[in-house]
């Protein structure tokens, strides 16, 4: 329960308004216990999720004809983009984004971080000036100390603990140590051999400031920072894994990734990275840092040795990666644990040296131009709802033989990612004695999540597109349209043999 009144109320009136919707949905003025139980069951899943991952975008300043900070605030407004990661502090754009609600996170430069971490004063001077001075009217919550530190700017590695030692000082003096937290990104190049994930570790050479890092992100309550970008492992990959896989589209049955050790499969790399991550930080004997990745997406345009960035892989990834991050699903390894992103970039930044795709990552031009259309709201509940919202639904053929429902149902829960959690034992849609209407569930579920990147509905003909909703399902579909925009935890499907 929320501890301040209004709060309270809303709860309150979320609820009835919740009971009113779902007991509408059924039919029935007045609710069985058993449906009853449902709804409950259901409310306090929504409250349970009310907050979930987040996509943010990171703003570069490397860009030759950069808009005003008033104009960048008017597109961010204009997607409804809610966080924003900056690579430093700048004034224009912390005064722009004041009272707007956005939530900011603000960088402390790699040039800068040596001035910080070798003097008190200092941190405690960048704290007064680059972020108290600036809330509340500009919602900071996150600075990012320094950028891929120990991989890029190794002659400054021993100072990035005492740097967030000493931040972490100054914003406890600020009495703001409650809500900005301080982190720092890392690349996966930190990762000495980042598959099979369950076997991951951080590279021994930083071992003795990873112990420290990880002690002070777990005393602070802080996230370990990750800067996951497969476009990277796919391409260092040379062909090791299949370019499907690295942008979140659909692998054949018969050609799934599994971790040999666990038995998890992996249908993206992005979740592979970030289990690495988990799994290195394990190794190490820490298992409740969350993870927050600071920077993902794939380069709009390339050199002719380039050829995997171009528009049309840019858009599939970030359209993918939203949708996948926005369904609260978490990862393989890590179920409970959401993954908040921060989407690389809104700009391409055109002054940054190197290959040509490392110039070519952003979403827009400076121009206010949209490179491709990309969409920040509502992706979630497209990809999640039940396609009875638009009239279509993928389910179980009936005339299936079980042992092939059976077999289609695993893969949907296993590999295929299809959230699974209402069909658990216990839960809401559980019906062991019925597996059509539970297979409906799973494959309608999968169907629409992976509808747009390829996915279909066939399961080795042991499913159908229907435009009409069958009435047998027409309790357990209608749920799924309900518990599929709050419900977002998944665990192992298990039904009886």
């Amino acid at each position: 329960p929320s501890s301040k009144a209004g709060d309270r109320r809303f709860d309150q009136e979320f609820v009835r308004s919740s009971w009113i919707i779902t007991d509408q949905m059924l039919g029935r003025n007045n609710m069985s216990p058993n449906r009853l139980e449902v709804v409950l069951m259901l409310l306090m899943l929504m409250v349970y999720n009310a907050s979930g991952a987040f996509v943010g975008i990171n703003i570069g300043t490397n860009v030759s004809d950069l808009p005003s900070a008033s104009d960048i605030v008017s597109i961010l407004k204009a997607k409804k983009i809610q966080h924003v990661r900056l690579v430093d502090s700048n004034h224009e754009m912390l005064v722009a984004l004041a009272n707007t609600g956005i939530e900011v996170m603000v960088g402390v430069p790699n040039n800068e971080l040596l001035r910080v971490g070798q003097s008190r004063p200092t941190a405690a001077d960048w704290i007064n000036k680059n972020v108290a001075a600036y809330i509340p009217a500009t919602n900071i919550t996150y600075i990012a100390v320094g950028d891929e530190i120990l991989t890029t700017v190794p002659n400054a590695a021993l100072v990035l603990v005492p740097a967030l030692q000493f931040l972490q000082s100054a914003l406890l003096a600020a009495n703001l140590n409650t809500q900005v937290k301080l982190s720092s990104p890392h690349s996966m190049d930190m990762i000495s051999k980042a598959f099979p994930p369950s076997t991951a570790t951080f590279n021994s050479t930083w071992s003795s400031i990873m112990l420290q890092y990880l002690g002070f992100l777990k005393k602070t309550g802080s996230s370990f920072m990750l800067n996951a970008q497969p476009y990277y492992g796919y391409v260092k990959g040379q062909g090791v894994f299949p370019l499907e896989y690295a942008l979140f589209r659909s692998l054949n049955p018969n050609s799934q990734i599994a971790d040999p050790n666990t038995n998890l499969f992996y249908t993206n790399m992005f979740d592979a990275m970030v289990d690495a991550t988990y799994n290195s930080m394990k190794a190490m004997n820490f298992t409740d840092i969350p993870v927050m990745v600071t920077a993902s997406g794939w380069p709009w345009h390339g050199a002719r040795k380039e050829p995997a960035a171009d528009v049309d892989n840019a858009l599939a990834y970030n359209t993918n990666l939203i949708r996948h991050v926005l369904n609260n699903s978490g990862t393989p390894s890590q179920r409970n644990n959401q993954v908040s992103t921060y989407l690389f970039e809104l700009f391409s930044e055109d002054l940054r040296s190197g290959s040509v795709s490392g110039e070519s990552w952003g979403i827009m031009f400076s121009n206010a131009s949209a490179v491709y259309s990309l969409t920040f709201e509502d992706v979630a509940t497209a990809s999640t709802d039940s396609p009875a919202l638009h009239g279509m639904f993928c389910v179980a053929n009936s005339s299936a033989p079980h042992s092939a429902l059976k077999q289609s149902l695993d893969w949907a829960c296993g590999p295929g990612s299809a959230n699974c959690s209402a069909i658990q034992p216990g839960q809401p849609c559980y019906k062991p004695d019925d597996i059509v209407a539970v297979a409906s569930y799973a494959f309608n579920d999968y169907y629409h999540r992976t509808q747009a990147s390829g996915g279909t509905c066939n399961f080795n003909s042991t499913a159908t597109i229907s435009s009409t909703d069958p009435s047998k399902l027409n309790f357990l579909l209608s749920i799924h349209v309900l518990a599929s925009r709050y419900c977002h935890s998944r665990t192992n499907y298990k039904i009886n043999q």
